[in-house]
């Protein structure tokens, strides 16, 4: 008997080129519906503009089917919001925005903020540090939201390229994905094994399921909406999309280490029969300097945000409050 996640993989998966940009747009169109790409950056003078361009003309300039393009820049030292904005984008500083809210760092936090600055009824996430790429990584992932109301997430997924430090090319990137995520989807969420990528960067989701889920404030984010969704609108609501290839930069593993334990966390706080909350965590590691091996604490984050649904209504409500 053929597995219930197998299941779901043949008959919620597609392809990018299933998807024609005319025929979304027709979808589009009919539907009356915005859409926004929203890019989360920090420190990413180097790659952003070039992905902010390659949308604006091909997504925006020769066919209207992206609405507002947003870079949302989380504390960069560089000259990331600059490029960004001189490429076409919309940019908000991360802790510019709803400043009496607070502002964290972490990736989760830029999509958060972003629902408050944003207008679409569709919302595609896009890294900024993308290299081989193209405009099909959102026209494949809005096919499925725009072909099916029932759709409420869709997963992008890919051959991840890697660079090594000699210099040569690999496919073997998702470290995480396969050390911590895989397992973890597998054990204790096996109606999910058939997603190819669950922390895949680029992804899409209706702005009425965003609006009303808690967000980690860190990496943790792509887990958490992957895990809410189907434990609130069942396995009918996720799709996932073939894009092709993806290359951008990878992360040291002392820093994908504090990547799995936000994991961990988040799948702790979500996995059936446990109701507690991972707080003030810290992961030991252990460095080599001058001959030395010493110990580093490093903070993990595992804060989430609530429902921006619930802070639009209180904005809504104070301006209410405010009018004569």
């Amino acid at each position: 008997m053929e597995h219930r996640a197998e299941a779901w993989y043949r008959w919620r998966t597609s392809h990018w080129q299933d998807w024609p940009l005319t025929e979304l747009l027709e979808r589009k169109q009919r539907r009356s519906t915005r859409i926004s790409v929203v890019i989360p950056a920090r420190n990413e003078e180097r790659t952003v503009a070039g992905v902010v361009r390659l949308l604006v003309r091909a997504l925006m300039s020769e066919t209207p089917l992206v609405d507002e393009l947003v870079v949302i820049d989380s504390f960069s030292t560089d000259a990331t919001a600059d490029v960004a904005s001189a490429a076409g984008a919309i940019v908000h500083r991360a802790c510019d925005i709803a400043p009496a809210l607070g502002t964290y760092r972490g990736k989760g936090e830029a999509l958060w903020k972003s629902l408050l600055v944003t207008a679409g009824d569709l919302l595609v996430f896009v890294d900024a540090d993308l290299t081989q790429w193209g405009p099909h990584f959102v026209t494949g992932l809005l096919g499925p939201l725009l072909a099916d109301e029932d759709v409420r997430l869709v997963k992008g997924f890919y051959t991840r390229i890697r660079t090594e430090a000699d210099g040569s090319v690999s496919t073997e990137g998702g470290r995480v994905t396969e050390l911590v995520a895989r397992p973890v989807l597998s054990l204790w969420w096996p109606q999910l094994a058939g997603v190819v990528q669950p922390l895949a960067g680029e992804w899409a989701v209706r702005r009425s399921l965003m609006e009303n889920l808690s967000i980690p404030v860190g990496y943790g984010v792509e887990l958490s909406t992957l895990l809410d969704t189907e434990s609130w609108h069942g396995l009918n609501a996720l799709a996932q999309v073939d894009l092709g290839s993806r290359a951008h930069h990878h992360q040291a593993d002392h820093d994908l280490a504090v990547m799995a334990a936000e994991l961990l966390a988040v799948a702790e706080r979500r996995r059936p029969g446990q109701h507690g909350h991972i707080s003030d965590a810290t992961l030991e590691q252990f460095v080599r300097e001058d001959g030395r091996l010493l110990p580093r604490s490093r903070a993990v984050p595992t804060h989430e945000r609530p429902p921006a649904s619930t802070v639009l209504a209180a904005e809504r409500g104070g301006l209410l409050g405010a009018a004569p």
